[in-house]
């Protein structure tokens, strides 16, 4: 697989987001799965959603729920801490632990909403008068695994936006409808996250054109060609590191390169619950 380089990320503890790019990120992403949420079918709403026990409303219903999560944090307490507890990178390898509960509230949402993609409407609704506080900097707001930023809190709405459009479009046959600022934002938080799961620089992930990191103990790498190189599309590797495609199955067909006798990322993978 030949692709052209990628920008070099930044560390994962210097990565900043911008909050206007944020801002239309989320906005694109909402209005991108709004309507093909609105495009789909009484049939399609029925299908498995490749989701363990859900089908595509469940699918539905849940992202609305994570739309509705914004307005929801804001609407809380600010969080008492001055600083915050708990970081980008960790919120992506904490998300194991909250899957029963998110599971069971979707459920519960599910069996009470008789239309997901009215559902997504109400929870867009919700959402449009609070955008200018949601990617407040100086925004602490509390949450299960500990305090963070209000920014921070937003762009873990892209990821699950983008995660799940993606889910949506896979369990209906159609193409997957992502922004592209919020497809970038995700890219970079999962490489980010994969060298904080696997520090070290003996390895270095490409995905080009938004994301390069290096990552696993070993060797580190100083000039020239590096040994040991991965390198995927930015959505197949949004589907390992969200644990929708196996890492052998994306060698298999040929989706993922791997030179070199460390670059084997099947043990790392997946990194989001």
């Amino acid at each position: 697989m030949t692709m052209p380089p990628a920008k070099r990320s930044s560390p994962p503890s210097k990565r900043s987001y911008d909050p206007a790019r944020v801002r239309q990120a989320l906005i694109g992403q909402v209005e991108a799965v709004t309507a093909s949420a609105h495009e789909l079918t009484a049939e399609q709403r029925a299908l498995p959603s490749g989701l363990p026990g859900w089908d595509v409303h469940h699918l539905l219903v849940h992202i609305a729920l994570q739309i509705d999560a914004v307005p929801r944090c804001l609407a809380g307490p600010e969080s008492k801490a001055r600083t915050p507890e708990l970081d980008l990178p960790r919120w992506v390898l904490s998300t194991p632990k909250a899957a029963d509960d998110l599971d069971r509230e979707t459920r519960a949402e599910a069996e009470r909403t008789a239309d997901g993609a009215a559902r997504i409407d109400e929870a867009v609704a919700q959402l449009e008068p609070v955008l200018e506080s949601a990617v407040r900097g100086d925004l602490i707001v509390p949450h299960g695994f500990g305090a963070m930023r209000m920014l921070d809190f937003t762009v873990t709405r892209l990821v699950e936006l983008v995660v799940h459009s993606d889910d949506l479009a896979r369990a209906t046959g159609v193409t997957a409808n992502l922004d592209r600022l919020a497809l970038a934002a995700t890219v970079r938080l999962l490489t980010d996250t994969l060298a904080v799961k696997a520090p070290g620089a003996s390895v270095e992930v490409r995905v080009p054109p938004f994301a390069v990191v290096q990552c696993v103990e070993g060797p580190r790498h100083t000039r020239g060609t590096p040994p040991n190189v991965v390198e995927t599309d930015p959505l197949t590797w949004v589907r390992l590191a969200a644990g929708r495609l196996a890492w052998t199955d994306a060698r298999e067909a040929g989706a993922v390169s791997a030179s070199g006798e460390r670059a084997d990322l099947d043990a790392q993978l997946p990194l989001l619950g």
